[in-house]
């Protein structure tokens, strides 16, 4: 096992190490100079604004940005992708850190990381591609109404001592304290807002957020305008770079953060591989999802470790990094060298940044997160992807991520079990025979009877096959199950097959097997199911079966059809 590790880590090298083997030009390191320090100015603003809207300090944003941003970069599996805090974690950092404590929330995000070590290490990345679009839509729109909502005191400069983090009581409670809104913090938000859209729109090269904080402390700066600030609220942040911090301590509780845990790690799972495939598909490129999810851990326990916060793959970062020219995962590297330099020379200029400004920028991030257009399209989707979308956002904004995640994992669970059942077929086949050889007319009965399974035999179908087994009418003297279309069988799929074959031969019926494939041959010789329906009961194919069961085939070569009949009417 130790050895296989070994050979799955030499095979999923880091990407940055393959660009480096390949040659390194001035004309490749000009691209990422430029788009690096490009992102770290969008990434700026943004590393603050999230970790204040998740209750932490804007340093431990930025610490996040740093640590894992370069892990993300120099480890990862994925050409451009840029690592950080998200909008993702800003609920579920917010309710790890009420339950928990800031420790807590270290010690969940080093547990995270370790999953989803383990998650790379074991390939496990394509697991979660099998989460359907309805779960993650539900997740994210839900964040983003939660983001938007918790933006609405400081947008509009509420006096509020304390504001409820549920939804309904945030909600009552702003609406409640809406008569002491401030003009002035509601001006500078306004002009944030506008800024942003207008650069977004005319200007989408500049990145918008930069800009719209940028001249909102300018005008609120110039004016001498009484606003809360960064500073004001946080003291400014301090010009030195992240250290350890002790992170552990013997009043956790293992067992009570662990959900926490594991939902950081799905969370941070989900969106790094999404970022890494809306990468691919601007630029052509192809991740390494185990590689990727390997580096993320490392970034989330190296984040954890120096105080920061759950980081992931951000997509906006990502997608700015690729159309701002980057050649390879230096601008992710450079990128971070760019918040380091903020951090050494301009961090006293962070103090006068407005929180109302912070509060525009997260609104136009919670509006993109939340995809209207998406969730729209969702509910002309088939009824069970709707439902699902909706009970995925409902728990998401009214109960409680962790929940939400747990559920939905489930629900994603069950909606493929119900695709895959769709996709298996029982159906009834027409021997070929002429019917006086089929039917015995004597005792009244068929002399044999031809059903075709067609899809994997699993435990999503296990039961419908063995509802679909039983006789109603006269019984005939043999079954033959036409197994060539079953790709696959599990456990449960396989105990179906013995509870038919069982009945049937205590029902005097012989049983007989054909077009098995070899893989699920070997299943059945290990399991005893061989011993079960006897050796000579089981034929390569449909006419040999046939054949040996009647005595003869009048055209072998001929294909059985399907009589268009539905099993459950025979």
């Amino acid at each position: 096992m130790v050895h296989s590790l070994f050979s799955r880590l030499k095979s999923n090298l880091p990407t940055s190490v393959s660009f480096l083997r390949s040659g390194y030009s001035l004309t490749k390191a000009r691209r990422d100079l430029g788009a690096g320090v490009t992102v770290g100015i969008v990434a700026l603003p943004l590393a603050m604004a999230f970790a204040i809207a998740s209750g932490a300090t804007p340093e431990m944003g930025l610490f996040t940005a740093i640590t894992a941003g370069f892990v993300i970069s120099a480890f990862g599996g994925t050409r451009f992708q840029i690592g950080g805090p998200t909008g993702a974690f800003v609920v579920i950092i917010a309710g790890v850190v009420a339950r928990h404590g800031f420790e807590g929330l270290l010690a969940a995000t080093i547990l995270a990381g370790l999953f989803l070590i383990v998650m790379g290490l074991f390939g496990l990345g394509r697991l979660l591609q099998f989460i359907p679009y309805p779960v993650t839509a539900g997740f994210t729109s839900g964040i983003g109404l939660l983001i938007f909502s918790s933006q609405i005191k400081d947008f509009f400069g509420l006096q509020l001592q304390q504001v409820p983090a549920d939804f309904l009581g945030k909600m009552l409670a702003c609406g409640q304290a809406f008569p002491t809104m401030a003009p002035t913090t509601l001006g500078i938000g306004m002009l944030t807002l506008v800024s942003m859209l207008l650069v977004r729109r005319y200007i989408p090269r500049i990145p918008a957020p930069f800009v719209g904080i940028v001249l909102a402390t300018v005008v609120s700066w110039a004016l001498g305008l009484s606003t809360e600030t960064i500073g004001s609220r946080f003291g400014g942040i301090p010009s030195t770079l992240p250290s350890i911090v002790p992170f552990w301590s013997g009043d956790l509780n293992l067992r009570a953060i662990l959900p926490d845990a594991f939902t950081i790690a799905i969370l941070a799972g989900i969106e790094s591989l999404l970022s890494a495939t809306v990468a691919d598909g601007m630029s052509g490129d192809k991740h390494n999802s185990s590689t990727e999810l390997v580096a993320q851990g490392i970034a989330n326990v190296f984040s954890a470790i120096f105080g920061g916060l759950p980081a992931t793959g951000a997509i906006a970062r990502t997608a700015t990094n690729i159309r701002a020219g980057a050649y390879s995962p230096m601008a992710g590297i450079i990128h971070v060298c760019t918040l380091i330099l903020f951090i050494k020379f301009f961090a006293p200029l962070a103090s006068l940044i407005p929180l109302s400004s912070l509060a525009a920028v997260l609104m136009v991030v919670a509006w993109d997160m939340s995809e209207p257009h998406r969730i729209k399209r969702l509910f002309l989707a088939p009824k069970s992807d709707s439902a699902v979308m909706v009970i995925a956002f409902g728990l998401t904004v009214f109960v409680d991520l962790t929940v939400a995640v747990e559920i939905g994992v489930v629900l994603a669970a069950m909606l493929f079990m119900k695709r895959m059942s769709e996709l298996t077929d029982i159906h009834n086949l027409d021997t070929g025979l002429p019917e006086e050889e089929v039917f015995d007319k004597r005792n009244g009965r068929e002399r044999v009877v031809v059903y075709e399974i067609s899809g994997p035999l699993f435990f999503g179908m296990a039961q419908r096959f063995v509802d679909v087994m039983r006789f109603t009418r006269k019984k005939p003297e043999v079954l033959v199950l036409c197994m060539r279309s079953v790709p696959t069988i599990d456990a449960t799929g396989l105990e179906g097959l013995e509870t038919v074959i069982r009945r049937a031969q205590s029902q005097k019926i012989r049983v007989v097997l054909s077009g098995v494939h070899p893989q699920i041959m070997q299943i059945m010789d290990r399991l005893g199911t061989t011993e079960l329906v006897g050796a000579e009961n089981i034929f390569p194919d449909f006419s040999t079966a046939v054949r040996k069961t009647l005595v003869r085939m009048p055209d072998l070569d001929k294909k059985p059809e399907t009589t268009g009949k539905p099993a459950h009417a025979l």
